[in-house]
């Protein structure tokens, strides 16, 4: 049972109950089995959208993987469409997450659940180089992926030169700079970071753009830290800057 073209099947708790409770996300069918179908709704309270169907827990390898950690429900839905920058940077004061063809679907989960935690504003991908919104995605991120906004934008440096018209200081992370992040951030303006891709880094294009690259203070025996880790140091890092200029 394949899903229909321009649609995908979401599976596991976290990431189904969160596509519900999404009034941007359209949603066409709600497979579980009748112990899923209870703890979905202790999670998600009805009435939702869409009404479940109740299947065996065997139904479900007719038409995910072998190895998806469904939890006895599937949601099959349309992708999410691509939020606008404008939008997304009115609505909350958090940092903007600027990723440089990071291609990997669960990097981009892990990356959009730190997003959801520290509060971050928009994650901002291209339309070509990036992974389109897959079931391991939405799986990896935990339901953040209905919660942080997703932005697909063409050319990355454009979308950093907007940034900059609006006030942001733009770092990039990469493991030469001369000043580590906690040294760079700024006091006064909102900040965006740019992460690069997990073999090459940031291409020049976007070195050249940004304001300042940043590194983490990682040791030298180790000489970069995946780029879904990268993210969470980072902002966990500008978290803790922001907590101390506030007491």
């Amino acid at each position: 049972m394949a899903a229909p073209s321009g649609s995908l099947w979401l599976y596991g708790m976290h990431a189904v109950a969160a596509a519900l409770a999404n009034p941007k996300r359209r949603v066409r069918r709600l497979l579980a089995t009748t112990d899923a179908e209870e703890t979905l709704a202790e999670r998600l309270p009805r009435p939702w959208r869409v009404q479940a169907e109740r299947v065996e827990k065997n139904r479900f390898q007719t038409f995910l993987t072998e190895d998806a950690v469904h939890q006895g429900v599937a949601l099959l839905a349309d992708p999410l469409p691509s939020a606008d920058l404008e939008d997304a940077i009115a609505a909350s004061a958090g940092p903007v997450l600027l990723l440089d063809q990071v291609t990997d679907p669960r990097n981009v989960g892990a990356i959009l659940r730190s997003a959801a935690a520290f509060g971050v504003a928009a994650v901002v991908m291209q339309d070509r180089n990036a992974p389109p919104e897959t079931a391991a995605l939405a799986r990896t991120a935990s339901g953040a992926l209905e919660t942080v906004p997703v932005v697909r934008e063409v050319n990355l440096s454009r979308t950093i030169q907007t940034l900059q018209k609006h006030g942001y200081w733009v770092m990039g992370l990469a493991g030469e700079a001369k000043r580590t992040l906690a040294q760079a951030c700024p006091r006064d303006r909102r900040v965006a970071l740019v992460l690069g891709a997990e073999d090459t880094g940031l291409r020049r294009l976007q070195r050249e753009t940004c304001d300042e690259l940043v590194r983490l203070p990682i040791l030298p025996a180790m000489e970069s830290l995946n780029v879904s880790a990268a993210a969470t140091a980072a902002l966990y890092e500008l978290a803790r800057e922001g907590q101390a200029d506030e007491s």
